[in-house]
């Protein structure tokens, strides 16, 4: 999956710039780079977590209206959103956002980022900042697919935690039990974090 994911979306780069699929649908993603998104949260400094979502909001929305352009979501079936949801975050996994696993519960939806890029800033005092950029970006996925989501960071790698976890509650309904996830155990996660 992972592989055949990689040879749709076309990731090329080209002079500096990063393209994703064909490059008539203008998907320059430079604010998506890793190392352009520390340098902008560096730039934003402290104090600056509603900026860093509503940025982080407005990247997650652009990326989605980009990739499939002129897509409306209103009449697809939260199984086709939740196929959307998996894609987009193996699609972020390729660009280097880490190991991102989701899970579809009945009242909320958890992402967990594995070896995220705040890990590897760890020692850097505005990685915080990166979480809640994902934490937008995530929040901008949603809103986007028309998943009307409350979001916010339930676990940290910066605060002692083994990785950054996203909880995001359903505001307007319920997952079908058909859809929802069972939890990831361990040797899931090895097997999941082994397979990057």
């Amino acid at each position: 999956m992972f592989k055949r994911l990689k040879k749709e979306l076309q990731i090329n780069i080209e002079e500096g710039q990063l393209f994703l699929g064909e490059k008539n649908k203008d998907m320059r993603l430079v604010m998506l780079r890793p190392n352009e998104i520390m340098e902008f949260c560096e730039f934003a400094g402290t104090n600056a977590d509603d900026i860093l979502i509503w940025t982080g909001k407005t990247l997650g929305k652009l990326f989605m209206a980009k990739f499939f352009y002129n897509k409306d979501w209103t009449k697809e079936l939260m199984a086709t959103k939740k196929e959307v949801v998996f894609g987009t975050l193996e699609a972020l996994m390729l660009m280097g956002y880490g190991g991102l696993a989701c899970m579809f519960k009945k009242d909320h939806i958890i992402i967990n980022a594995y070896e995220s890029l705040a890990l590897q800033e760890k020692e850097n005092i505005m990685a915080k900042n990166l979480c809640l950029l994902y934490l937008g970006i995530f929040n901008g996925i949603f809103e986007e697919l028309g998943i009307d989501v409350d979001g916010k960071e339930v676990e940290c790698v910066l605060t002692g935690g083994k990785k950054c976890s996203f909880k995001f509650d359903l505001l307007t309904e319920e997952i079908e039990d058909r859809l929802v996830d069972g939890d990831l155990s361990d040797a899931k996660v090895s097997h999941f974090l082994s397979s990057l």
